[in-house]
């Protein structure tokens, strides 16, 4: 390679390098990113408890706020919160979760009787228009279905030694995450002034990064807990006062299904829907009152409380969502799912926020 060649491949690396990290605060903040970002990946599985409850601690610092706007001090509305937070947690536990258990047992239970009723309904279908269903293939495709929906119910059931030391994880879990959420709330400022001190002190634009999404993540998170409170509470009435089987069951799923836009609304629609039907049929009006039910509840969710819960987070695009739902899903499963708009507003923040190299004025705004 000549000295000429060699000369435009070195100003290209460099003029790549000045555009991609323009100042020594992009640097900064690339570097914070890419490290949080392989520590969190790398020892997802050996520290997620103390993730889960940074978390907690997270969400729980914006209530603490509001408490503390009204004139009390910090470590009474930390006191106030957490046990707030421990009710909620032991109503969730020893209420909530051992009812939606027993009625997922007895759904599972049914299946047998689900899948006979819905091959005898299909089996009218292929007398009454056997050019389009084959008698043959329903009894193939529905035995099939019968066999791994068996299965899968087996599995739901038995009692296994992964269970058992599912069992341990959880009771860890239980013990370590609300110690760790109390001290995190109760010691912030000692850990957040402890984290600061290893950081450079040229830190301005990664301080107005992380401050412009914050108040953003806050709002999102915050509103998304109350939309799935709010949610489960409606449909559980709803679903309680006109008779449906499994309501508790069908209102949780109604209410985690806004965790994933677009697709959740999408999934809860075929087991509320499933079970109104094998539980009615269609002659009767009980069948199109659920129908009309669900249809309502998942309207005012579009209409009113999303506008409402969520006017000042910011907006994403339909694809950008998607993309990050999958993206995170697949790296840390529940939690990425959850945290999937979070995690792509803050990519969103950081791009929007990231300096050019025909705007290097933000220095000289700090």
């Amino acid at each position: 390679m000549s000295t000429q060649a060699q000369f435009v491949t070195l100003r290209f690396l460099r003029d790549g390098i000045r555009r991609l990290l323009p100042n020594t605060q992009a640097v900064l903040l690339a570097s914070t990113l890419v490290v949080s970002f392989v520590l969190i990946y790398s020892l997802s599985d050996l520290l997620m408890p103390v993730f889960v409850s940074i978390v907690f601690a997270y969400l729980l610092e914006g209530i603490i706020s509001k408490v503390q706007h009204l004139k009390v001090s910090r470590l009474t509305a930390v006191y106030l919160v957490f046990l707030s937070f421990i009710v909620s947690l032991g109503f969730l536990l020893f209420f909530l979760l051992p009812i939606v258990s027993e009625q997922a047992v007895e759904l599972v239970q049914q299946i047998p009787s689900i899948l006979s009723q819905a091959q005898t309904e299909i089996m009218r279908l292929s007398k009454a228009y056997p050019q389009f269903f084959s008698e043959n293939k329903i009894q193939q495709i529905m035995g099939v279905a019968q066999k791994e929906l068996l299965i899968y119910a087996q599995n739901l059931l038995s009692v296994s030694a992964a269970s058992v030391v599912g069992l341990v994880s959880v009771m860890i879990y239980l013990f370590l995450v609300p110690m760790m959420v109390f001290f995190f709330l109760k010691d912030k400022e000692l850990l957040v002034a402890w984290f600061v001190q290893f950081m450079p002190n040229e830190r301005h634009l990664t301080v107005h990064v992380w401050e412009e999404i914050d108040e953003q993540i806050g709002n999102y998170v915050h509103g998304k807990f109350a939309e799935v409170f709010i949610l489960w509470f409606v449909s559980f009435a709803t679903y309680t006062l006109l008779d449906l089987n499994y309501a508790m069951l069908l209102a949780v799923f109604m209410g985690l299904q806004v965790i994933i836009p677009y697709i959740g609304a999408t999934l809860v629609t075929f087991p509320v829907l499933g079970v109104a039907y094998f539980e009615w049929g269609l002659s009767g009006d009980d069948f199109m009152y659920i129908v009309i039910a669900y249809s309502i509840i998942q309207a005012l969710d579009g209409v009113i409380l999303v506008p409402l819960l969520f006017s000042e987070a910011v907006n994403l695009h339909a694809v950008a969502i998607i993309i990050a739902i999958l993206f995170f899903g697949g790296l840390w499963g529940f939690w990425g799912v959850f945290l999937a708009i979070p995690l792509a507003t803050v990519v969103k923040a950081v791009l929007t926020a990231w300096p050019r190299v025909d705007n290097n004025s933000f220095n000289s705004n700090y």
